[in-house]
């Protein structure tokens, strides 16, 4: 889960404690969603809309989420851009809470599938070049392969 953006090793020790590591007793990523409190509310009757509140959940993860949300935007990642455009519109609170739910089903499909978190706005090979290329530098120096 630390491959995530904006979660700390804290902040994915209490989530774990929190939602567990077995997806299976979820009904998929809108039960743990509704779970969380973090789905949308939607009233619509008629042409005519309602209030949209949250339903109540889980505190705890509703919290740990926003916090993390909060950071995962300031990061060069997929949820800064996603951010940026529903601030515009919505406003910080709301964005957060959009983000925190993008969060949650990113969440559920890493525990589910038991795989690192790749996020499609970064250059990991890049990344790991721009990282090692000093090391690499030295080593051929030292040997005397340049």
């Amino acid at each position: 889960m630390q491959t995530i953006p904006g979660t700390s090793v804290i902040s994915a020790a209490y989530l774990i404690g929190e939602i567990g590591d077995d997806m299976s007793c979820f009904d998929g990523m809108k039960g743990i969603s509704s779970w969380a409190g973090l789905c949308p509310g939607n009233n619509e009757s008629a042409g005519k809309r309602k209030s949209g509140r949250m339903r109540k959940g889980n505190k705890m993860v509703k919290t740990l989420l926003c916090e993390v949300a909060n950071a995962a935007v300031k990061t060069k990642s997929q949820f800064k851009g996603k951010y940026q455009g529903l601030v515009i519109r919505r406003g910080h609170k709301r964005s957060i809470i959009a983000i925190a739910h993008k969060l949650l089903r990113i969440i559920y499909t890493v525990l589910s599938r038991r795989k690192a978190y790749f996020d499609p706005d970064i250059n990991y090979e890049e990344l790991m070049v721009r990282r090692n290329s000093p090391r690499w530098l030295q080593m051929m120096v030292k040997y005397n392969m340049v």
